[in-house]
């Protein structure tokens, strides 16, 4: 129970505030985001979190005041809009109702809220939201070191699609010491006369780039901005500056720019070779003085730029860093920069200008040296004992111009040297000493999935042979996306604790500008692995921010016919089932519902409607008689045969429930939005398909779907496509298939989840338990004993290439909802009102689980004990949650040490309790 007085200790420590009896806003959000610096909606809107000493307290009516200054704002002068009470239990998603926006422009706001009792809140802290600047207001300019016609980069769309004829590669290759390959640094000296207020910069460097006032980096992102289709979208970021960043005088912008997915080398290792243009910079920073002026400072012909010292960068093949090409004080005043050369003008991306609203990905772990073996003299490999998405940090000691070589990999060889067969070949960094004492680097423009690394010609630690260098310290960087992690999980099983840390950690790694399918071979967007494991994501990360963001990356790779593709952005056209299969497209119908589950926000649905209805229509244009039959199907299945094409289930059984699924889902959202001819259209249209697919897959006298594996019928339950007559006997042949396979799974990629599902929302969740409580591939348990840190491509890893996917990891989902319980309630969606319904298996003593809803922290916990069940759960203000004890009806139950009467509930045959807000500790006897 150390959880819940953790969970105590926080919310006494938050409500010391809080008066006898009231409730408290906090945690107040802008579009879903603290502060934001670039809201795009002209009525954006506004959220808040409750807190209340008492239990089962909810709100009853709210005032927002936003105001053009805090100082307004702290007088209770909401100028620029004042909602006036208004009286509703909404505390999610308040549409703005003032005065119009400005672009450009920062607001206050604040609110306070009436509880049940009538009592008033104390006002909430003043947060602060600024408005997008329009396109139009920033005026872009791009500059560089080379235009786009002198670079003679390939041009036009086809250079996106992948490659693999040498002739045709080698076609393809620009020196990387070239302009339009190198990376480059610019600087804009500029002079501060006056007291600075605060300064507003708008920045876009493609591929990547690093920004510097007067040396001193701005933010913490790493590989910003986040990727895009950059025909279609070019994110730009917002950065607030306060008066000390900049110093009386002289002061210096400094702009490191590297190539990134937009501008990819064919030295080394690499998956395809795109090229939207050269390295390029748009910048705009205004300046307010304490004066109440304003000054604009711009990319323009005014900027110089010289190559930096990274000679080599590719986000596939690695990084190169030459020290002794270092001009110390680039980025400061007082440089002569008199060999340095004029920028040019150059073609704008074709993309719209959007601020990135999506967080940054950034450094979020540092692990150290865990072992390290010396193969032969002066040749060292180190196990960094974290399998991540990174890149290391050296420090070294030598002579000017000796060159350290870095290599990384998922593996080891047998001779113990590092493996990169499966990860993509050759990829390493490489360090060029300028002979100044103890040197540190850190690459900035690529990253790899490793967790060894391999250096050669060194001496570690002690300067054994004087001719070569020292390796000093090393260490490894994890980066991820900073969106912030929702939830948490763990039981008395440990094959399930370190199965979730496992998926976790490959979720990490793959968590970037996209959600990849590696950090290695590929770094591209799969779409199916977000829908297939969006609960498990959901639960476990803060995806509000994030999932809008690859909402607009799916609508901006859809094509004009309404395919959406397997992967987004679409870097690279891989063709045929590769680029087409409705498992994969069909995210786009599904994760905008998702959203709506989780987040209780229908926006996706509303903005992204037409996306999900013309990919819908598309696959009818694919169809024969409502029977889509193309595509992957349940990819990577598991049996004897090579793993690939789904081989033991039919490819258009899945893709025709995938199909069926989409048109029912966009039915749903034609009713929720009040399209309703497009309702009776969708409607209509998943009837048809789903007598078509019974007709084609179902067989009437064996009660079978397709070839009777597990997929086959697994999904037509999962989806309700199988008549309720029939759904018992589907239901006796998915598990005699499980009980012939001795326990064990036959599904793939797309599968499992349908698997899963099916068996835990059908009360088979003792074959659930069994199916994964053991050490035999397939299942999680082999990758476990087989002594891996993250979730591998293939349930045998020495089969699979990459060992770090998280394609396989749907059992969170399951973890969450079953085994803690904790399941939403379709009616109230974001958890307004959820369940909390744990089921006890197998030898399990305890199971816990939280997770931050929109509303707030959601909690259980529960344990066997001395032939009770005790069961704590955390329910958020303002919400309810219906809790379905696994004991006998007549149960002897007691709350917080008081005997209460409990529901019962006939279909589920489990006793019931309706609770408001709270922490309560329920007790039964089994």
């Amino acid at each position: 129970m150390k959880n819940f007085k953790n969970i105590l200790l926080g919310l006494s420590f938050l409500i010391t505030f809080i008066s006898n009896g009231q409730i408290l806003p906090v945690r107040l959000t802008t579009e879903m985001a603290e502060n934001p610096l670039a809201v795009v909606e002209n009525q954006p809107r506004l959220s808040w979190k409750l807190i209340s000493k008492e239990s089962d307290a909810s709100q009853v009516a709210y005032l927002i005041l936003v105001a053009s200054s805090e100082e307004k704002l702290n007088n209770d002068d909401g100028d620029i809009w004042n909602s006036g009470r208004v009286n509703t239990d909404k505390n999610l998603h308040i549409v703005y109702n003032g005065k119009p926006l400005k672009s450009e422009t920062k607001y206050f706001w604040k609110v306070k809220v009436w509880n049940q009792s009538g009592k008033v809140s104390k006002w909430s802290k003043t947060t602060t939201f600024r408005t997008a600047s329009l396109e139009s207001d920033l005026n872009p300019t791009w500059i560089g070191a080379i235009t786009k016609a002198d670079s003679h980069l390939p041009e036009g769309r086809n250079y996106h699609t992948a490659t693999f004829n040498r002739e045709k590669k080698n076609s393809f290759i620009n020196a990387s010491d070239s302009l339009a390959r190198r990376s480059i640094m610019l600087r804009k000296p500029f002079e501060v006369k006056k007291e600075i207020k605060e300064a507003i910069v708008y920045i876009s460097g493609l591929g990547h780039y690093e920004l510097t006032i007067n040396g001193k980096k701005v933010g913490n992102s790493q590989f910003a901005p986040l990727w895009t289709d950059y025909d279609k979208t070019v994110n730009y970021n917002v950065y607030e500056l306060s008066a000390k960043e900049f110093q009386k005088g002289d002061n210096v912008i400094g702009v490191l720019l590297g190539n990134g997915m937009y501008n990819t080398l064919a030295e080394r290792y690499t998956k395809f070779f795109v090229s939207f243009g050269p390295p390029t910079l748009f910048f705009k920073m205004k300046i307010k003085y304490n004066d109440g002026s304003e000054e604009i400072i711009k990319s323009d012909g005014s900027w110089k730029y010289s190559k930096s010292p990274i000679t080599y960068n590719s986000i596939f093949g690695g990084e190169d860093y030459n020290a002794s090409l270092e001009q110390k004080g680039w980025n400061r005043k007082g440089f002569k920069d008199r060999d340095w050369k004029k920028v040019v003008i150059q073609e704008a991306p074709k993309g719209v200008l959007r601020p990135q609203t999506a967080p940054p990905v950034t450094i979020q772990k540092q692990y150290e040296v865990k072992t390290v073996k010396e193969l032969k003299p002066n040749f060292y490999v180190f196990d960094m004992g974290q399998n991540l998405s990174g890149f290391p940090t050296i420090k070294v000691k030598g002579k000017r111009g000796q060159t350290i070589r870095v290599w990384v990999a998922e593996g080891l060889n047998e001779e113990g040297t590092i493996a990169q067969g499966r990860s993509g070949k050759p990829y390493y960094y490489d360090y060029t000493l300028k002979g100044d004492r103890v040197e540190e680097w850190t690459p900035k423009f690529s990253f790899y999935g490793y967790q060894y690394v391999q250096i050669e010609n060194i001496n570690y630690k002690e300067d054994k042979n004087k001719e070569l260098p020292t390796l000093v310290d090393l260490k490894s960087n994890f980066i991820y996306n900073s969106a912030g992690e929702a939830g948490s999980f763990s039981c008395s099983n440990e094959i399930f604790n370190k199965t979730h840390e496992l998926i976790n950690n490959s979720i990490k790694s793959n968590f970037q500008s996209v959600f990849t399918d590696c950090p290695q071979r590929e770094k591209l967007g799969w779409l199916e692995e977000i829908q297939l494991n969006g609960p498990g994501l959901m639960f476990n990360y803060n995806l509000q921010t994030f999932l809008p963001a690859t909402m607009q990356n799916i609508s901006d790779s859809q094509r004009e016919n309404g395919l959406i593709p397997t992967i987004v952005p679409e870097y690279v056209i891989f063709g045929g089932d590769f680029t087409d299969s409705p498992e994969w497209g069909v995210t786009g119908v599904i994760l905008p519902w998702m959203y709506y589950e989780y987040y209780g926000d229908a926006s996706l649905l509303e903005k992204y409607f037409p996306v999900m209805k013309n990919y819908v229509d598309y696959l009818g244009t694919k169809a024969t008689n409502h029977i889509v039959s193309h595509g992957l199907g349940d990819w990577y299945d598991y049996g004897t045969h090579p793993a690939g094409y789904s081989k033991n289930s039919p490819i258009a059984l899945s893709a025709t429930s995938h199909y069926y699924y989409g048109a029912y889902l966009v039915a749903k959202a034609s009713k929720l939005l009040g399209k309703m001819e497009d309702f009776e259209k969708y409607n209509a249209l998943a009837s048809e398909i789903k007598t078509a697919f019974n007709k084609e897959f179902f067989n009437e006298e064996t009660k079978k779907y397709g070839t009777n594996s597990q997929f086959s019928n697994a999904v037509p339950i999962f989806m309700d496509i199988v008549e309720p007559k029939n759904k018992e006997a589907v239901m006796q042949n998915l598990l005699a298939d499980i009980k012939e396979k001795g326990d064990r799974l036959t599904t793939g990629d797309v599968g499992n989840r349908y698997l899963f599902q099916t068996l835990a929302r059908n009360g088979e969740n003792e074959t659930m338990y069994r199916m994964h409580n053991h050490y035999d591939a397939p299942g999680y348990g082999f990758q476990i004993k087989f002594g891996l840190t993250t979730l591998t491509e293939q349930w045998d890893p020495r089969k699979g290439n990459s060992w770090n996917h998280f394609m396989l990891g749907q059992i969170e989902e399951w973890f969450y909802q079953s085994l803690a319980g904790i399941k939403s309630d379709p009616e109230k969606p974001g958890f307004k009102h959820f369940f909390i319904q744990p089921e006890v298996v197998g030898d399990m003593t305890f199971a816990k689980a939280d997770y931050q809803s929109v509303y707030g922290k959601i909690a259980s916990s529960w344990e066997k004990k001395d032939g009770k069940f005790i069961l704590t759960v955390q329910i958020p203000v303002n919400t309810t949650a219906t809790i379905k004890l696994p004991v006998a009806k007549n149960s002897e139950i007691k709350i917080d040490n008081k005997k209460v009467r409990a529901g019962y509930n006939e279909k589920d045959k489990k006793p019931i309790l309706e609770l408001g807000s709270g922490i309560y500790t329920i007790e039964c006897t089994i």
